[in-house]
């Protein structure tokens, strides 16, 4: 071993246990690991990054369950297929331990899996080998999704060569441990299996999970007490028109429900696009306002207009013959679900006949393709917005495990948009697709999925094939009636083993407006043209329910040049800014919220490079489209900072597009109230693409400094830095 190396690593320690303010490598520097939101840090990160640059590993932990191996599943793909060997031992402790996730790591031949059975065996620690020292991660973390991502935990990382007294304890003990554990078989899971179910059984029976739902407090979670607070304050500024924007699944009927009760009205109109979903709204309100009221529906042959609350659709309610019969004051607050369809001419009638005291739209994706503005049939006023990551964040949502996985091929070609509809349903291609539905799973392997196709007869022809390998699978699309999509939700749903399904085929039916809660896996099998579209899809499988700990995703990426749009969809980041979407993908799980992963096999993640590479992100529709969106959402022409304000298109694309943002209004707006001589557009021009193009605060502030006071020290300028951003710099 190299003096160099002793050196460093010395010197590390050093760092570490006598005096921080040694310089040296932070490579082998003790480190306390913990899950925080600001700055964002997760065990996990530190436990793929080991994972991924280790010659073996050693694993022992109390509990296992399959969320936390959702979690290392791609790494641990990796590491099978460069031959990197590795033993883990786990507990029986509490009967904790998951049997679907000692199943999930008995599909790894290079792991060698063993089971403490002993009652007191609660040991947390990952041990990783190099070819010159051992990285230890000791601590609170047990192998979970939560423990690894978001619960609060202490674990400490220290690194110590081969040869070193901490090493030479820690193996012993894991080794001593490993041998008198008994190996994980499949036979040693059925048995186990059937001791883990009767004590949930036992648990569920002592405590149930819930008394009699009559009796149940229904009480609002923090982003509705907010969203309600706001509510009240534009009613009390005397604005009559609010828009409510929130992510599927974080309770937007329990919140307008809970407003209604806040305003109290006579006579409430709910109108929605689907009966389902009308019914549903019903039911909601039900809960909350119990016999305050009386409850009907409007639609198709029932006329329950006696009823206090009427829940319509709005294909019955917004004909003519229909709103004719309609005062225009006949209800005192409506609501809009599925508000950015409201551009639509049926939901128009609808808003422009009635004058209500106060009317709500509710919406995940304000968000146009045909270029209506919805914002402004609200008068701009937006109560509440949370997006999906904003959601996941505050864990309103079921976390997911997504894998981008290399599309599929036949006769080794890539099934990209193809044409040849046999290549789809060829039975190659239908094998790979079980292989990996099955390989990735679920959370508690009883799948009850959505398959998401390209096009119908795919849907058909995929569903047919499933069937014939042994599955319950129903295709659906928009030619299946209402009563034909209930009940296939219901199979997917049922809790009979007899009659549950596996799996619904479909193409997009089901992007929005439908609550299946108990989905706990998503395929998707085409080509992603829309980061909105995704993000709907994604949402039919994240809503929390009792018994899914998380929805796992299967996407088939593949070699398609939009898949730079699966981190724009995935992150929620929308600034179309290459670097950033770089950074993203290279620093995976980790700046994703809460305990949620995203995972790309090396082959999706080079495809995502270079389509990333190759995209145009400064498309003159696509900067106007999100151009006229925020205009749209703010009421008014939006400066630059608005687009970082409210995460929008990064600004500096404009500048690249047309010389200068100015110049980019100039362009798409028929009348604007400024103009520039033709030296100052040219100065704003030197100004936009060479000065207002710094990537570091640092350069702005200099340059801010410099044209304020003519010069400034370095020791100045440093000391400044460090006060006012708490950056400290280093120039030679």
């Amino acid at each position: 071993m190299s003096n160099k190396f002793n050196d460093d690593f010395t010197k590390s320690l050093s760092t570490g246990f006598v005096d921080k303010s040694i310089d040296s490598e932070v490579l082998y520097r003790p480190k306390l690991l913990v899950n925080k939101k600001t700055p964002k840090e997760k065990v996990l990160s530190s436990i793929l990054q080991e994972l991924e640059n280790c010659q073996e590993f050693y694993i022992s932990v109390a509990f296992v369950t399959t969320g936390g191996i959702a979690t290392l599943f791609t790494t641990l793909i990796n590491l099978e297929q460069k031959g990197i060997k590795g033993k883990v031992l786990v507990s029986q402790y509490l009967n904790f331990t998951q049997p679907e996730a000692l199943k999930k790591l008995l599909l790894f031949k290079n792991i060698e899996l063993k089971i403490s059975t002993k009652d007191n065996a609660h040991s947390k620690g990952y041990i990783f080998k190099t070819n010159k020292y051992y990285n230890l991660i000791i601590g609170s973390s047990n192998l979970t999704q939560t423990a690894l991502s978001t619960n609060k935990e202490w674990n400490l990382k220290v690194s110590g060569l081969h040869t070193s007294e901490i090493v030479e304890n820690v193996l012993a003990e894991f080794e001593a441990d490993f041998k008198n554990a008994t190996p994980v078989s499949y036979g040693f899971i059925a048995d186990y299996e059937i001791i883990y179910n009767k004590q949930r059984l036992a648990k569920k029976e002592t405590f149930p999970e819930s008394t009699n739902s009559e009796e149940q407090i229904i009480k609002p979670n923090t982003m509705q007490k907010e969203a309600l607070l706001n509510l009240i304050n534009l009613r009390e500024e005397n604005k009559n028109k609010a828009l409510i924007i929130s992510a599927t699944g974080t309770g937007k009927t329990y919140l307008a429900a809970f407003d209604v009760k806040s305003f109290n009205p006579k006579k409430l109109l709910f109108v929605v696009h689907r009966l389902n979903i009308a019914k549903k709204a019903l039911e909601t309100f039900k809960k909350l306002f119990k016999t305050e009221k009386t409850y009907g529906l409007y639609s198709g042959n029932k006329r329950e207009l006696e009823a206090d609350f009427v829940f319509s659709t709005v294909q019955t309610i917004s004909r003519e013959d229909h709103l004719s019969k309609f005062p225009k004051d006949t209800f005192d607050y409506i609501i809009i679900d599925e508000s950015h369809r409201s551009g639509a001419d049926s939901y128009l009638r609808l808003i422009n006949h009635f004058n209500p005291k106060f009317l709500l739209g509710m919406t995940a994706t304000p968000e146009r393709t045909d270029g209506n503005d919805i914002f402004s049939l609200f008068d701009h006023n937006i109560a509440y917005e949370i997006r999906l990551n904003q959601a996941m964040e505050e864990d309103m949502l079921s976390p997911f495990h997504y894998y981008g996985i290399t599309d599929l091929k036949v006769n080794n070609e890539n099934l990209e948009n193809t044409k040849d509809f046999n290549l789809l349903s060829t039975d190659e291609r239908v094998g790979k697709i079980i292989e990996k539905a099955k390989f990735y799973g679920s959370d508690n392997g009883i799948t009850r999925g959505l398959v998401f196709c390209s096009r119908n007869e795919e849907a058909e022809k995929l569903s047919l094939k499933f069937n014939e390998n042994g599955f319950k699978t129903i295709a659906l699309s928009g030619n299946n009636s209402e009563d034909e999509r209930t009940e296939a939700i219901n199979l997917l749903e049922s809790n009979n083993i007899n009659e549950k399904i596996d799996y619904i085929f479909t193409v997009d039916i089901f992007n929005e407006g439908i609550d299946i809660p108990k989905i706990n896996q998503i395929i998707m099998i085409r080509p992603t043209n829309s980061a909105i579209i995704f993000v709907q899809q994604l949402g039919r499988g994240l809503r929390k329910t009792e018994n899914k700990d998380f929805l796992t995703i299967v996407d088939f990426i593949g070699n398609h040049k939009n898949s730079y749009l699966v981190p724009i969809a995935l992150y929620g980041d929308t600034s179309y800014n290459k670097d950033t979407l770089r950074k993203l993908i290279s620093e995976g799980s980790k700046m994703i919220p809460g305990s949620s992963t995203i995972n790309f096999d090396e082959i999706t993640k080079e495809q995502i490079f270079k389509s990333i590479d190759s995209a145009n992100m400064k498309l003159l529709s696509d900067l106007r489209k999100d151009y006229d969106l925020l205009k749209y959402k703010l009421g008014k022409t939006p400066m630059m900072m608005d687009f970082i304000i409210h995460g929008s298109r990064d600004p500096f694309l404009y500048v690249d597009y047309a010389k200068s943002y100015f110049n980019f209004v100039n362009k798409v707006e028929k009348k604007t109230e400024h103009s520039l001589t033709s030296k100052q557009s040219k100065l704003l021009e030197l100004f936009s693409r060479e000065v207002n193009n710094g990537k570091r605060i640092t350069e702005s502030v200099l340059l801010k400094k410099l044209i304020q006071n003519k010069s400034i020290t370095v020791a100045s300028f440093k000391t400044n830095i460090k006060e006012t951003y708490n950056i400290d710099m280093k120039i030679h």
